[in-house]
């Protein structure tokens, strides 16, 4: 067995975490992440769920990894599928409040912003390969050459102004995301002791060369 049911477990419990985090910083009404005001912008556009306009999104984002050379693993297909399905059970089931005054609205966003911290360190640690739009970000670096930080921005405001221009929120909360989450999902990955760069990931290349023989 090339991967064990524990392994899987933790890789969809911290997709469904991530999930959740984003419902609450949907729900907080406060703008969303850059990404979330691109998938809002799409959902109100082609009158689909938000979970769906996050599934096509990575569909065609995975598609782009593998063009430019992007290794991805089994849990960037789960990412793809299951954030938006997890999306779309949390919000049209009603499991998350809906807040509309702004200190409630501010503290669900930034204990949004933690859970999706956490979220992606338990997805991320169990090693089977990161999200489509990390990766997208991670092989546009190696191949101009540019910053992360130059990369990552350069995509959330191509990502956000085409969103606005579809209908997504764009408000306080998107630009709380754009200059803390970082700081955020820093501060959950220290209070677990996580290192990103120290995860030894297995891509699904490996296991097809596995399953032939190869070494």
């Amino acid at each position: 067995m090339i991967y064990k049911p524990k392994q899987v477990a933790r890789v969809v419990f911290g997709l469904f975490l991530f999930a959740l985090g984003i419902v609450m910083t949907v729900n907080a009404n406060l703008g969303v992440s850059p990404w979330d005001v691109f998938h809002q912008g799409l959902s109100k556009t082609f009158g689909i769920t938000l979970g769906r306009a996050n599934i096509i999104t990575g569909f065609f984002i995975i598609g782009l990894d593998v063009v430019l050379g992007q290794t991805i693993g089994w849990a960037t297909i789960m990412n793809m599928l299951l954030i938006g399905t997890f999306i779309d059970i949390l919000m049209l089931n009603n499991l998350v409040p809906v807040f509309d005054s702004f200190i409630p609205s501010l503290i669900m966003l930034l204990l949004g912003v933690l859970i999706e911290g956490y979220g992606c360190y338990i997805y991320i640690s169990g090693g089977m390969g990161a999200g489509p739009r990390d990766g997208l970000m991670v092989v546009l670096t190696r191949r101009t050459g540019r910053s992360v930080r130059l990369i990552k921005s350069a995509i959330e405001v191509i990502v956000v102004t085409v969103g606005i221009f579809l209908g997504g929120k764009f408000g306080i909360g998107t630009l709380i995301m754009a200059l803390f989450g970082g700081a955020i999902f820093q501060f959950a990955f220290k209070t677990v002791n996580f290192k990103v760069n120290q995860v030894q990931h297995r891509f699904i290349q490996d296991d097809l060369k596995l399953l032939k023989g190869g070494s």
